[in-house]
């Protein structure tokens, strides 16, 4: 037996009184004393679900952006607890590349988003790339914004972009496919839900897209 199976009933304990009390400060506490993120990434493909449940937890609260794959994988897990915890955790890794100025920049940009001052969002997002242009979610609140603005061709880009450096973010599919839509081209619309529904198969909404546009391209 390897270390981490050793460990691994620990893990499985501490995720078991997070879902009695949930108190997320006790389990971050615990957990960080006793793994390593690099560990807590080995346990995210335990062969127990519940061990797998904790670690894509637990990295969620702890992972940095190197979780980014193992986050990823976990949204195609066979448990769809575990693909619940992995949507929810990566969304957090997203926001964690990059030095903390540039954390604290994104922050900034994702809160005039949140605040519908797009134009400053957009602004603001630019400078970012420009500074860091590896950040991927950078480029998504900027086509975020543009999208919001109307500018679907500059959003689909910034999608592009995204995805590019990023290949699990299932939010810039997502969203590049509403763009397409916007622009009444239902052919990539429909390539980009389905990209996104590889990533994440429990995006409902979008699953229920592709089978209208599905019907909609074949009818044509």
């Amino acid at each position: 037996m390897n270390s981490d199976q050793r460990r691994s009933p620990c893990l499985s304990t501490l995720y078991q009184q997070y879902l009695n009390d949930q108190d997320a400060a006790r389990f971050i506490s615990q957990v960080s004393k006793r793994y390593t993120p690099g560990t807590l990434q080995r346990l995210a493909g335990h062969p127990e679900r519940q061990v797998r449940r904790a670690a894509v937890l637990a990295l969620g609260f702890l992972g940095d952006y190197t979780a980014n794959h193992t986050v990823g994988l976990a949204l195609l897990d066979d448990d769809r607890t575990v693909r619940t915890l992995a949507e929810n955790s990566i969304r957090s890794i997203w926001t964690r590349a990059g030095s903390e100025e540039e954390r604290q920049e994104l922050g900034i940009v994702i809160r005039l988003n949140a605040a519908q001052q797009y134009k400053e969002a957009i602004r603001r997002a630019t400078e970012l790339v420009g500074k860091a242009p590896w950040f991927a979610e950078a480029w998504n609140q900027r086509a975020i914004a543009r999208f919001n603005l109307g500018q679907y061709a500059e959003s689909i880009r910034d999608c592009h972009q995204a995805l590019e450096i990023n290949p699990y973010h299932f939010v810039a599919a997502t969203n590049m496919g509403q763009a397409y839509l916007e622009l009444r081209n239902p052919v990539s619309a429909l390539e980009s839900f389905r990209r996104a529904l590889r990533l994440n198969p429990d995006l409902e909404g979008v699953r229920s897209e592709v089978v209208r546009l599905a019907r909609m391209v074949e009818d044509r």
